[in-house]
């Protein structure tokens, strides 16, 4: 018996170790949030760049060219976050209602000039910039931006009145009208899944939310149905394999794809799905041709990353929360959300699980909007975990001191504080 207990303390006593060796508690930031994050970009551009040659090469005569452009979006995408980094939380704060301002500007701008693709208005054409800027991306971190603020100033109020409850949902709702007519119909799911978390998490009853599902039910059933290729693609992803060359020709080929990756893949570079039978092998369906050629444990690497990425974000906004700091923990909180959300729908459509629908990958796929976008919110994450984590060691009356490049205890007059 007693050796029992001393095994079983013995190994209890070794995951505190391994968990105190991997805690980030006494460093300046989250170095696993900071890691998922670039393990996510790094790996994006080395499936980018695997997924693109064939077509590049078809397209433009370098099979390198989508890479090289992925490569430049990268290194663009690192300068936002460091932007977003070293802008304070104050200025975020501040400048929320502006920033929702100008997105809805430019949203209406779109509209009447934006660029068409395949039917859809969604980008404009910014001078000096390499790409065309996908002004839902950025409507997305400024309506996170808005609404943190909002709730920092009216948490009471949400909590006990309806009036207070519904003006960020009548935000939103003029925002998806917008959304709707571009058509972009996944970046209104998105947006109003991350509106109605952070209504969630700010404390708002839960019996206003099951009113609301049910309209937002109601009225996205009806937006579903409202045009043709929107009803295609739901009765497609019944049955993709009754219409596989039409309708259900994208989620057939990924399932495809999947198919064929197994336990380990065929290893990277060598995906036949890629050559001309998925279309957007390097944009909305990277994580298929990810899965065919890193196979099952590839695929759950990702996703592994994204879950790391999504409860470190959490984290920093728990913490936040608990230092005081309400913007900063809503603004978390919400870019969780949406990145989670995005990674999951795209994940999901690209498995079957949901109706196809034009959603990038955040961090991963191919796009400049949404890389610079979503490395801007990691920037702020970590902007808003060192702010925290400054405000939490002046408050500790023990929190550490660094003295001649090390850090030393506080002590008192008792000796040192543990």
């Amino acid at each position: 018996m007693a050796k029992t207990r001393a095994a079983s303390t013995s190994r209890f006593a070794r995951l505190r170790r391994i968990r105190a060796r991997l805690s980030t508690r006494d460093q300046p930031f989250d170095g696993w949030l900071l890691f998922a994050a670039l393990a996510l970009v790094l790996t994006g551009w080395v499936m980018v760049t695997s997924a693109s040659t064939e077509v590049a090469a078809s397209l433009t005569g370098n099979p390198w060219y989508f890479s090289q452009r992925h490569a430049l979006f990268v290194v663009m995408a690192l300068v936002a976050a460091v932007a977003a980094l070293r802008t304070p939380l104050a200025w975020w704060r501040a400048n929320g209602p502006l920033l929702l301002l100008v997105s809805i500007v430019l949203l209406l701008l779109v509209l009447l000039i934006g660029r068409e693709v395949n039917g859809s208005r969604r980008w404009l054409s910014i001078p000096l910039l390499p790409f065309n800027l996908q002004i839902s991306e950025m409507a997305k971190l400024c309506l996170i931006v808005y609404l943190a603020g909002y709730l920092e100033r009216f948490l009471p109020e949400v909590r006990r009145r309806w009036g207070a409850f519904l003006r960020p949902l009548m935000v939103m709702g003029v925002v998806a009208v917008l959304l709707i007519f571009e058509p972009d119909y996944g970046a209104v799911v998105v947006m109003t899944s991350c509106v109605m978390g952070m209504l969630l998490m700010a404390g708002a009853p839960w019996g206003r939310f099951v009113f609301i599902l049910i309209a937002v039910g109601l009225l996205g059933f009806y937006v579903a149905i409202s045009e043709p290729y929107r009803l295609a693609r739901l009765t497609s992803f019944s049955d993709p394999w009754a219409d596989q060359f039409a309708s259900g020709y994208q989620l057939t080929q990924a399932l495809i794809a999947f198919g064929r990756g197994h336990w380990l893949g065929m290893g990277l570079g060598n995906s036949v799905q890629k050559l001309f039978y998925l279309p957007e092998a390097h944009t909305d369906f990277v994580f298929a041709v990810l899965a065919e050629e890193l196979g099952l444990f590839g695929a759950i690497g990702v996703v592994g990353l994204f879950a790391l990425l999504i409860w470190r974000a959490l984290a920093v906004g728990r913490r936040a929360e608990l230092a005081g700091m309400a913007f900063a923990a809503y603004a978390s909180y919400g870019i969780a959300m949406v990145i989670g959300a995005q990674a999951f729908i795209n994940i999901a459509v690209s498995t079957g699980m949901l109706p196809t629908k034009g959603l990038t990958l955040p961090l991963l796929s191919y796009g400049g909007s949404s890389l610079l976008v979503s490395s801007a919110m990691v920037g702020l994450l970590l902007r808003v975990d060192i702010d925290t984590r400054r405000a939490l060691r002046r408050a500790s009356p023990t929190a550490p001191r660094e003295t001649a490049g090390r850090r030393e205890p506080r002590t008192t007059g008792q000796g040192v504080m543990k």
